[in-house]
């Protein structure tokens, strides 16, 4: 009996897929793709409509003559690539290298790797959707476009190796100009005040002050906070009113790519590519024991939140078994799905509600099993109740009595809400991703009174004035980065973890704690593609250009003119920059008014793959070079081999101390920040260092006699509370950059001081 082959494209779900088919089945793997533009050239017939031009993939001729050679025996062929645009297209290279060794060959697709699915994806096995193919087709071929005829002109005006990408290159452009913004900006301050107050039954309670003489408050300086506190110190505090209401909060839909990344980067604290890859091992299969390996979710690219019947029936069932038939909704809760959302997928789900992550944890890595219970979490919840609370705002007026009554000079506020029932709260915590700064302490956020009456005289205990400032918009993030793109419909949520991680190997961007700034080569490659091509690499343009690819599947436009509305603007503007390229290339160096030590010629500052350096104008006949910033900054500690000062120098790989007795004597050693370490009887000091992968911590220059090590920058100030030697510098998007004891876990304000 002829066995039936199914190609799919990762080794991982081989394994799997072949425990649920049996015997008659051969499952093969193509490995990803197996053809792919030329490397060395373009590859694109710009004069015959734009055609690719596509190879085997170097290495793939074995795999693809093993195809082969499998699907001239078999008796039906199916390809099982994955289900969106890419797998459509993998699926339509493989079928036109084999489809002359078997005519029997039809496309599978399923959604999650279970025996369910995979047995019901055989039995509707169809033919490849062309139009998903062509739409696949146009964005390699805009890619490709862009690519290879934009980053050479970086090439040739920066230096070698440079790129710029349709989308990596908004990307960039959001970052830099979000940056711009911060820098631009310019802090106001301004002034709150609280009130401590006390009401015949209460406890002391904090009120804030929002109006002056029935107009919002607008304390500009120190002074204007003073006079209304000397004011505020004689007046008379009343209740004005007290208002309760009941407030509900929805659950979130499940997961779709761009939202899961959002998620796990800032609660897991996970890359985007990271995110990405823990994701497809829980999609491709776990072993689970005896059951074999099993797929835990959906198909991770998605963009939609629509959830298959018996999945909502599943979990519906699941919930009213584990919490109560409270917690069930009366009707299952289906979402909207973005207007551009390709809406065959699913939302990512658990496979089965029998695969509880507390159960099988212990088949799991540690960040799998995080993921996994992140996703499975957020599904529950979506088909669970709302959250009830009661929310009561007290307003309290503040005047001199007149008559019976007191003035409304000033009006304070006291809000809170309580949780009266939990909801889908017992499963999701959820919470804003960007914190407000309160105008309280963390020891004025009290409960709010619940035994005053209105009219009711109180008791002023205290005024509390504090001084802020307005702060900057925040810098992207990965996850915000996401979300970003995400609303301005850029790329595609699949594509999102290669852009950022392309922007930082390509050292346009780096990280600040999870911050995402622009290098100074950053700035310069975004000025220079935005100001020749600004049609190009635009917001707009952009979004409009994944618009016309969502019309090319829908047959609502085919490829060749979509890629002619693309490519005339973009050639146009191709051809402007070409005839200034040296002119681009003079604007970008920058004289130093020194003459070269080996020939005398001008000495001119330059880009390199490791920044900007020094180097003599008359390159390459004279290759003299120095690094660009040679100042150093003595410190109080000697050379223990020759007794100079040791000074702090940049190097490659960050700072680091030298002997200033260099090159004669060529000793050096980490950068220390001058603070002793904090292990007891310890006798070194915290240094700075890098991990293997670049990231700079902190640790012992006694290592590793001493493991003392913390990610975050240790300073040189005690605690107050525990007395502990040092405190760690940390940085939220809630309270910017703050001190932080890792000893007692009290937050201090960072002032000019500490900065």
């Amino acid at each position: 009996m002829k066995q039936s082959v199914v190609i799919v494209e990762s080794v991982a779900k081989t394994k799997t897929i072949k425990k649920f088919l049996g015997k008659n089945y051969e499952v093969l793997s193509s490995v990803g793709h197996i053809k792919d533009l030329p490397k060395g050239n373009l590859g694109v017939d710009v004069d015959d409509n734009f055609e690719p031009k596509y190879i085997t993939i170097r290495g793939k001729a074995k795999i693809l003559n093993e195809l082969k050679k499998a699907a001239e025996t078999a008796d039906q062929v199916y390809i099982a690539t994955d289900p969106d645009r890419e797998g459509e297209a993998i699926a339509w290279h493989i079928f036109e290298e084999i489809k002359t060794k078997n005519k029997n060959i039809q496309r599978i697709l399923f959604n999650e790797i279970t025996e369910r699915a995979v047995l019901n994806a055989i039995e509707n096995s169809q033919s490849i959707n062309l139009n998903k193919v062509e739409a696949q087709k146009a964005r390699r071929v805009m890619d490709r476009l862009v690519g290879y005829q934009v980053s050479p002109i970086l090439w040739q005006t920066i230096y070698r190796g440079l790129s710029a990408g349709r989308v990596q290159s908004v990307a960039l452009r959001l970052i830099v100009e979000r940056e711009r913004q911060i820098l631009a900006f310019i802090p106001q301050e301004y002034w709150s005040i609280t009130a401590q107050l006390q009401g015949e039954k209460t406890e002391p309670f904090y009120s804030v002050l929002i109006k002056i003489k029935n107009k919002k408050i607008d304390i500009k300086n120190e002074q204007a906070a003073k006079s209304i506190v000397t004011d505020l110190k004689s007046a008379l505090f009343v209740v004005k009113d007290i208002a309760t209401k009941e407030v509900f909060r929805k659950p979130a839909p499940p997961f779709t790519t761009s939202t899961l990344q959002q998620e796990a980067a800032r609660r897991l604290g996970y890359t985007a590519k990271r995110i990405m890859s823990i994701a497809q091992q829980l999609y491709e299969g776990i072993e689970l024991g005896e059951e074999g390996s099993i797929g835990l979710i959906t198909y991770m690219r998605t963009d939609s939140t629509r959830i298959a019947d018996e999945a909502l029936a599943a979990a519906r069932d699941y919930i009213a078994g584990a919490y109560g038939l409270e917690y069930l909704t009366e009707k299952a809760r289906i979402y909207k799905t973005k207007k551009s959302a390709q809406d065959a997928h699913e939302a990512i789900r658990p496979t089965s509600m029998k695969l509880e992550p507390k159960k099988i944890k212990k088949y799991l890595t540690s960040e799998q099993f995080k993921l996994y219970e992140l996703i499975w979490n957020r599904f529950i919840a979506s088909q669970m109740t709302d959250a009830r609370l009661e929310q009561t705002s007290i307003d309290i007026i503040a005047g001199k009595k007149s008559g019976a009554n007191v003035t409304e000079d000033y009006l304070f506020r006291t809000t809170g809400s309580v949780i009266k029932f939990r909801g889908f709260l017992q499963v999701y915590e959820d919470y804003p991703e960007n914190g407000k700064e309160s105008d309280t302490t963390d020891e004025e956020q009290q409960n709010v009174p619940i035994a005053l009456r209105i009219g009711e005289m109180l008791r002023l205990l205290d005024l509390i004035p504090k001084q802020h400032f307005t702060k900057p918009p925040a810098r992207f993030t990965e996850s915000s980065l996401v979300k970003e793109l995400d609303n301005l419909d850029i790329g595609r949520p699949s594509t999102y973890a290669l852009i950022i991680s392309t922007l930082l190997a390509r050292k346009y961007v780096e990280k600040n704690g999870r911050a995402l700034v622009p290098t100074e080569l950053g700035f310069t490659v975004n000025d220079l593609l935005i100001q020749n091509f600004p049609s190009i690499f635009n917001v707009k343009f952009t979004a409009l250009m994944e618009e016309e690819l969502d019309k090319i599947e829908s047959q609502e436009k085919d490829f060749p003119a979509v890629m002619k509305d693309f490519y005339h603007p973009f050639s146009h503007a191709l051809e402007k920059i070409k005839t200034k390229k040296d002119d681009i290339r003079e604007s970008l160096i920058q004289d130093t008014q020194e003459n070269c030590p080996q020939c005398s010629k001008q000495l001119i500052v330059r880009w390199g793959r490791n920044g900007k350096f020094i180097g003599c104008s008359g390159y390459p006949d004279c290759r003299y070079t120095k690094p660009l910033n040679e100042e150093t900054t003595e410190t109080k500690e000697v050379c223990e081999k020759c007794g100079k000062p040791m000074v702090v120098k940049q190097g490659r790989f960050g700072r680091f101390m030298a002997c200033s007795g260099y090159p004669e004597c060529k000793n050096n050693k980490p950068f220390s920040l001058g603070i002793s370490c904090p292990k007891p009887d310890c006798t070194g000091t915290i240094v700075e260092r890098r991990s293997k992968r670049g990231k700079v911590f902190y640790g012992c220059s006694q290592y590793p006699n001493c493991d003392f090590a913390s990610w975050y920058l240790p300073v040189a100030k005690s605690c107050e509370k525990c007395q502990s030697p040092y405190l760690e510098q940390r940085q939220n998007q809630t309270k910017g950059t703050f001190l932080y004891c890792p000893n007692c876990k009290t937050s201090y304000e960072q002032n000019q001081e500490n900065e």
